[in-house]
């Protein structure tokens, strides 16, 4: 096969097709022209008038404000009998000696994944308890225990109704997204009013946050049953029931086994957000408290046990998900696990060391690493102000505000002259030509045209009406009518509820992000994609940082730099550079062999082996890592609101500060519906290039 086989097969468009195309993109061209030349003298073209702006989040908190003395009642009686088993669960494991405890944890995990796990279960648990954090892990985990089985029969529910009722799939769906990408600091303050202070609102909001994927992998594994193994079912007399549980179920127990691996990393994922409105003694509430008192040592400490709990769970429910069990049967394994639980029990009545950890023993080493922060800071504090000067001066600033206003004698040491003015222009239009004589494509040209127009202006600075009719025709191009109009729909409504400016202030800090972590984490996933020893000692690192806490990122970032939007920078790019490593490595694996040797045959060099063969047929794998960085950075958004993250970030905290329901909801349905338009964007793009490709 040769490499000009295997390029693109491009469908040419019809000539009427085209045409049109063109017209629109014109008609949009010369209307943001208009908008950002002889429009900048009305005020409506840059400003949304206070007019034409819906009071939608009044609306809200009239409408929650009227519902809630008549249903909070029922809310609070489910939060009482919630409270229960939680109260049970945190006095029995309080009683236990930790010895049992932790024979258990390793025994399970032996059984999960073989010696190599239950070491790295028994090193974690040691390391929690030699900290002296043993009390409040075991609040912590009383609340993922009584999570979890919330989050997996509601998310089951969910999966199978999508499953069952065909018709109603897409609201499931559409529900289902929505619950993942709306930051979880929105439904924080329904859930405060309903259900009120304390423990159970942190489960139960873990539990709404984790629904989605255990849901969404419930309805995958039920669709893929294949359709003879259901037939086999029906022939051999089985009622619609049993067929269900007896073969549907049973085939996609592997799948629905992920969703639960998955919904119990989202647990903990939230558990230090929970620890915001639970004020439960546990790990997540102990991260809190030590970073407001800035104990970075303490809260580094504190971070890493999270940590070390969810790489445990994940490790554990994924070697039970994907069937890696050890050869032991369940009832040899079961027989094993009492006795240990037995021994254990008798030893901790004979030592009371292995009934109650000694505090002489613990060990904290926070104060040392308090003293080398310091001492690091002392010793490079000026080249970390330097870099975070640059980055803010030199990129952020630009983007929000725009070259026009950001480049001044004080930031920059020039000023932006008529003429510098007209060169930056030439030049982009120089640059969106070359790219059409380089691509042939309309998109990159525009997409040149377009970084420039935001880069010039600033996200703040853009005009609105423009920048709406932009997307909406990106999303007709990509797409078709269909996924024009929720965009355009999407758009128009924060616009009319009032949160385009917040919007546009967080864009600006979320495209930086996105940049920075395609840039770093496509450089480092093509070395992993072409060295299995990079890739190996890669990835017990991207798991790290993919199964901790999103709250426990702000730690060094929040070090190092203190309060400001550069450290919710940093914040954002350590949660989001996970997925384009992970996707850019994968995408470079996936190439077929073939076609990789047929490059060689024909005298490619590494170089253009790369960029001429391997990365064009691994793009829509790599788009598809570009979603879901622009999803993580999304999300990670709200987060980075406690150090200093503008827009919608801070909308966010100030009405959970305030306990403004409708602004909350607002602030969040902008950030989903952002979200979900790159989402439903990248997705179809990413869909019809791999159907270009014929893969």
């Amino acid at each position: 096969m040769s490499v000009v086989q295997i390029s693109e097969t491009r469908v040419a468009p019809q000539f009427s097709e085209l045409n049109t195309r063109a017209i629109g993109w014109l008609a949009v061209l010369l209307f943001a022209v208009w908008c950002e030349t002889a429009g900048r003298n009305v005020q409506a073209v840059h400003v949304i008038p206070v007019a034409w702006t819906l009071r939608t989040a009044d609306w809200i908190n009239q409408a929650f404000g009227g519902i809630l003395p008549h249903i909070q009642w029922i809310f609070r009686a489910i939060a009482a009998l919630i409270a229960l088993p939680l109260s049970f669960l945190q006095a029995a494991l309080a009683k236990l000696p930790w010895s049992v405890i932790a024979v258990a944890i390793t025994l399970i995990a032996f059984r999960a994944g073989g010696h190599r796990l239950a070491l790295i279960t028994s090193g974690s648990v040691a390391y929690i308890i030699v900290l002296g954090y043993w009390t409040h892990t075991m609040n912590t985990v009383a609340s993922v225990l009584i999570g979890v089985p919330i989050a997996v029969t509601i998310g089951f529910a969910f999966g199978v109704m999508g499953y069952v009722f065909v018709w109603g799939r897409p609201f499931v769906m559409t529900t289902l997204d929505l619950m993942q990408t709306v930051p979880t600091f929105s439904y924080l303050i329904p859930i405060l009013l309903l259900f009120g202070f304390g423990p159970v609102v942190g489960i139960i909001a873990s539990a709404i946050y984790a629904i989605g994927p255990m849901a969404q992998n419930t309805l995958l594994g039920l669709k893929r049953v294949p359709a003879s193994l259901r037939e086999a079912g029906e022939m051999s007399g089985c009622t619609r029931s049993q067929l269900f549980w007896h073969v549907e179920v049973r085939a996609a127990l592997g799948q629905i086994l992920v969703g639960v691996n998955q919904a119990v990393m989202a647990i903990f994922a939230m558990v230090i957000i929970a620890a915001v409105i639970g004020g439960s003694d546990d790990i997540g509430w102990q991260v809190l408290t030590t970073m407001r008192k800035a104990q970075f040592g303490e809260s580094l400490l504190c971070g890493g046990v999270i940590a070390l709990l969810a790489i445990m769970m994940d490790r554990i429910t994924t070697g039970f998900a994907c069937g890696k069990q050890h050869s032991f049967t369940r009832k040899q394994f079961l027989a094993v696990f009492l006795a240990g639980l037995a021994f254990a029990f008798l030893a901790a009545q004979i030592f009371p060391e292995l009934d109650r950890f000694p505090a002489a023993w613990h060990y904290n080493p926070s104060e040392g690493l308090n003293a080398a922060l310091r001492a690091f800071i002392a010793n490079f504090g000026e080249y970390l102000a330097t870099l975070k000067n640059a980055v803010l001066f030199f990129v952020l600033l630009p983007l929000r505000v725009g070259l026009v206003q950001a480049i001044s004698p004080f930031t920059w040491g020039i000023t932006f002259t008529p003429e510098l003015m007209i060169g930056y222009w030439a030049v982009s239009v120089i640059l969106a030509f070359l790219s059409w004589l380089l691509f042939r494509r309309l998109g990159i040209c525009l997409s040149v045209l377009f970084l420039a127009w935001l880069l010039y202006f600033g996200t703040t600075g853009v005009a609105w009406p423009a920048f709406i009719l932009v997307v909406t025709m990106l999303a007709l191009t990509i797409g078709g009518l269909r996924l024009a109009a929720f965009v355009l729909l999407a758009l128009l409504f924060i616009a009319a509820s009032g949160a385009w400016s917040s919007t546009m202030q967080s864009l600006y800090l979320c495209t930086v992000a996105v940049i920075l972590s395609c840039l770093c984490g496509g450089a480092i996933g093509i070395l992993a994609g072409k060295s299995d020893r990079v890739s190996f000692y890669l990835r017990p690192m991207l798991d790290t940082l993919q199964t901790m806490p999103q709250f426990v990122l702000l730690i060094p970032a929040l070090m190092l730099f203190q309060v400001g939007e550069f450290t919710a920078l940093i914040a954002i790019v350590l949660y989001a550079i996970v997925m384009p490593i992970r996707y850019f490595e994968h995408g470079i694996r996936s190439v077929p062999p073939e076609i990789v040797e047929a490059a060689r045959q024909m005298g490619c060099s590494g170089t253009q082996q790369l960029f001429h063969v391997e990365l064009p047929i691994a793009w829509p794998v790599i788009m598809l890592g570009l979603n879901q960085t622009i999803l993580a950075s999304l999300g990670m958004l709200s987060i980075a609101a406690m150090v200093g993250a503008q827009g919608l970030a801070q909308d966010l905290y100030v009405a959970l500060s305030k306990a403004n329901v409708g602004l909350g909801m607002v602030a969040g349905l902008s950030i989903a519906l952002v979200a979900l338009i790159s989402d439903r964007m990248i997705q179809t793009w990413s869909r019809r290039r791999s159907s270009a490709l014929g893969l």
